[in-house]
């Protein structure tokens, strides 16, 4: 499967099923799209190709300038760079009848929150149920069935979710060193995060993060503006600057590393790439503001209309952030970071995020969810932590979901960079976890374009820096 596309001045084709990427000329950029049938028919004799891809040429370049190209293009493909057979299929037959082993927890410390965002999808924090902090016991029995149930897996996560979990720090701080009394023992060694809002950070907390915390997501989104009518506290007023000199000093406390300020864009902001200069030009180096994913008839939700503006801000965005990076001053946006060379692992592209098998939700009463945006639809409970997973068959249900179990995925380029896209949209939209939420993969089908033609300059700008030296 090949995909090809122009942006900002570079012919760019993937080889989907190798992952190869090429920049190329017109004509070799021409020939690709013109052999592609040809070998799809298995055609394999090379005159054969070459004549009849200079017979479909119909003039538009010399016929020896062609038959030139299509070696090229056939070079590529016996170095298996173009063209590549499909070989992941078949690891789905292993993944079904692997053992189960959870690797991540989602800890739902506060189902609580002193924030009243419009497009929450927790309720608040309340999900669907009643307001509640989870207790040390709880979250212990959570931290004791990980452990339990990971198998082998030394390396283990942990995220300290919301609500705002801040609001239950006692707890938060307790359950890490508990974490950290299990690590010897077990031959494990926890990654713990932090979701927060920033509205309770001090610099107790701060310190506490810093010292145990591999990663904090501070939520803003972006301009004061934008964030203060999005994300408001109860009585009305806005966050904005409440947070942002609090998310500056978690920053620069961490050297602009092991964090993201993350926010989300609507139908009100769909000049959104103002959002992330913004946020950098405060200072973040790290940013990732991604789409609202709501009901249709919410006034704020992404609309199919609004889809040519918003992949117009991603290309706006990608061209301002390589100019940047060359008068460096350069920052990461999240979702135009993409490994071309080594990439996750064959399960993490087939699979995803692991959903209801690696990856669970906990609430503050010890439930068992997918994920957290599952938490709360009694269909999707899957056990507690104190019986463990009670709901086999579901569990083997989230087993099976994969790009080769979803009709929309098995022909998207973009296929092993988005792993299938988020199973909590496809139900929400679909009734069913293997379908896809389509608003979705538009942008995400830009985002990967953006991704790799940024990666293009950034490989072009270093070729000229290398003849300059």
């Amino acid at each position: 499967m090949i995909h090809q596309y122009k942006s900002n001045g570079y012919n760019i084709v993937l080889d989907v099923n190798s992952g190869s990427v090429h920049v190329v000329d017109d004509i070799v950029y021409d020939m690709i799209s013109l052999v592609e049938p040809l070998i799809n028919e298995g055609i394999t004799d090379a005159e054969l190709i070459k004549a009849a891809v200079i017979n479909c040429n119909e003039g538009k370049y010399p016929k020896e300038e062609v038959a030139e190209a299509v070696e090229e293009v056939l070079e590529l493909q016996k170095e298996g760079q173009l063209f590549a057979p499909d070989i992941y299929e078949n690891y789905i037959f292993d993944f079904k009848n692997r053992p189960t082993v959870v690797k991540a927890l989602c800890l739902h410390i506060a189902h609580d929150c002193n924030l009243a965002c419009q497009y929450c999808f927790a309720e608040e924090g309340e999900y669907h149920g009643r307001r509640a902090l989870m207790s040390f016991e709880v979250g212990k029995k959570a931290l004791d069935f990980l452990v339990a149930n990971s198998g082998n897996r030394v390396n283990l996560e942990v995220d300290f979710f919301g609500g705002e979990p801040t609001m239950n720090w006692q707890v938060v701080k307790d359950l890490v060193l508990y974490g950290r009394s299990l690590e010897k023992e077990h031959n494990k060694k926890f990654r713990f995060t932090l979701t927060t809002n920033g509205v309770l950070l001090n610099d107790e907390i701060m310190e506490f993060a810093n010292k145990e915390m591999a990663n904090i997501v501070l939520s803003i989104d972006g301009r004061k503006e934008v964030n203060d009518k999005m994300r408001p506290f109860r009585g009305g007023q806005g966050s904005y600057d409440t947070i942002v000199p609090k998310f500056l000093k978690v920053a620069e406390s961490r050297n602009q590393m092991n964090y993201y300020v993350r926010g989300t864009f609507t139908h009100n902001n769909l000049d959104f790439s103002e959002d992330v200069l913004h946020l950098a030009d405060l200072g973040f180096k790290q940013i990732s503001v991604e789409p609202v994913v709501a009901k249709p008839e919410d006034w704020y939700a992404i609309k199919e209309e609004d889809i040519p503006t918003l992949k117009e801000e991603y290309d706006k965005l990608a061209k301002e952030m390589i100019r940047r990076r060359k008068e460096g001053r350069g920052f990461n946006f999240f979702h135009f970071m993409i490994d071309l060379e080594g990439g996750p692992c064959v399960a993490k592209r087939l699979s995803g995020c692991g959903s209801g098998t690696e990856y669970l939700a906990v609430t503050p009463w010890g439930d068992l969810y997918p994920c957290h945006q599952f938490v709360g639809q009694e269909q999707f409970l899957m056990g507690n932590v104190d019986e463990g997973i009670v709901n086999k068959d579901l569990q083997n249900e989230f087993k099976c979901c994969n790009v080769y179990a979803k009709d929309k995925c098995k022909k998207c380029f973009a296929k092993f960079y988005c792993s299938g896209g988020c199973a909590a949209n496809s139900y929400n939209f679909h009734g069913n976890i293997n379908d896809a939420y389509d608003v979705g993969c538009e942008l995400q089908r830009k985002r990967i374009e953006c991704a790799i033609m940024i990666k293009a300059a950034m490989a072009e700008m270093e070729e000229q820096n290398n003849e300059e030296e």
